[in-house]
């Protein structure tokens, strides 16, 4: 029995001692952990399920144990997801904090920062959320004009972001600002951590079509950030910060901290797709025909994550990230276009009697989606980089 058969025979025993049954059902959108306490998960088995995984170090069980992490290799991470997907276990924590910012601040942070943050965000103990677009800066993102003034030990930092996800549960805020206006627009700009207490940071919600307000407007005035809170060097954020949108495209931060479904485990129905037709006595052929096409499509994007996991040697990702970010929310919306095909008028319920709790869930869902091929980076972006930094083709 080699090493590795060790380790998947002692991560199946404790899973199964360990995981509270509630966590290994479909996950619902109050339930889930994001950091902090801002936002509380209904389930207290959430709660119990982070702090055991948490104290393993299988938050982000690659990362380097001095960080909160358990140091996996990426032979034991693969063993440690495989056998969470087998119980069909939830993520013990999602968010910002643990697969953009940590592995963005693994590779770029200081040694003060990442003691400071990463084992805070291993632990679950803060949110995260993304100060990226402005009003007048979104898929032209270099163009943005929050203004970061040097004050010696500090920047004075003034201007606002918009479609901040969950900037309203958020305790800091990773934010571009610029930090020369003189200098080329991609070469001015800084990356610097935001503390959202303090009192020159307020948050407006932008109310959305289904009803939920996820994103935010974020103003910043006059707010004080310590330069101790800039990763990297001044004027130099671009890098990072396209790095940062590396890690949160290609969804392989997600698997190593053990969500492995992402997105996909969200909008996950209640019965497998093909179960949910014939409760809904909704057995046309073609429709058939097109669930099964979609989950093949589902199996095959897991697949292709995982090869990518284990192909990796430098465990960074690069451009060919945006196919990930292009495929899933091409999946993520046609998945739940037949998930209302399948209910028909019963998924088209918003409140009141004759409707359940999932139907009216998964309405809410369906018209949130129709965000996902824009959040992150829109598809024609995707598209855009795919075209010159995968294929190479001639811009």
């Amino acid at each position: 029995m080699t090493r590795l058969d060790d380790f998947r025979i002692a991560c199946r025993s404790w899973l199964s001692a360990n995981c509270p049954a509630s966590m290994q059902t479909p996950m619902t959108p109050s339930e889930t952990v994001n950091g902090g306490w801002k936002r509380p998960s209904s389930n207290p088995d959430s709660y119990l399920w982070l702090e055991r995984m948490a104290g393993r170090g299988w938050t982000a069980p690659s990362w380097p144990e001095a960080y909160g992490g358990a140091g996996l290799d990426k032979s034991h991470l693969l063993v440690l997801v495989e056998e969470l997907q087998r119980i069909n276990a939830r993520p013990p924590l999602s968010g910002m904090g643990i697969t953009m910012l940590g592995p963005t601040l693994l590779e770029y942070g200081s040694e003060a920062q990442k003691l400071m943050h990463l084992p805070k965000i291993a632990r679950g103990e803060v949110a995260w959320c993304q100060g990226y677009s402005e009003p007048g800066a979104g898929s032209d993102l270099a163009s943005l004009m929050t203004r970061a003034e040097d004050h010696g030990d500090y920047y004075r930092v003034n201007g606002s972001k918009i479609w901040t996800s969950g900037a309203q549960h958020a305790d800091w805020m990773f934010c571009l600002v610029r930090t020369d206006i003189d200098a080329p627009k991609h070469q001015g700009i800084s990356f610097v951590l935001v503390d959202m207490d303090d009192p020159g940071v307020s948050v407006q919600p932008i109310r959305l079509l289904n009803g939920q307000s996820p994103f935010c407007q974020v103003f910043l005035d006059n707010v004080e950030v310590p330069k101790s809170q800039r990763v990297g060097e001044e004027n130099q954020g671009w890098p990072i910060a396209k790095r940062l949108l590396q890690h949160e495209r290609s969804g392989l931060a997600a698997l190593a901290s053990a969500d492995t479904d992402g997105p996909l485990e969200r909008i996950r129905p209640i019965q497998p797709l093909l179960e949910l037709a014939e409760t809904y006595n909704a057995n046309d052929p073609s429709l058939r025909r097109d669930l099964i096409s979609n989950e093949m499509q589902r199996q095959a994007f897991l697949l292709t994550q995982s090869r990518a996991v284990e192909e990796s040697e430098a465990r960074t990702p690069g451009a060919a990230t945006s196919i990930f970010k292009y495929v899933e929310a091409e999946y993520v919306k046609a998945q739940l276009d037949l998930q209302m095909q399948v209910r028909a008028l019963q998924g088209l319920g918003w409140s009141g009697p004759g409707f359940e709790e999932e139907e009216l869930q998964k309405t809410r869902l369906w018209l949130e989606a129709k965000s996902i091929s824009i959040a992150g980076g829109s598809n024609e972006i995707q598209l855009n980089i795919i075209a010159k930094r995968v294929l190479g083709l001639p811009d």
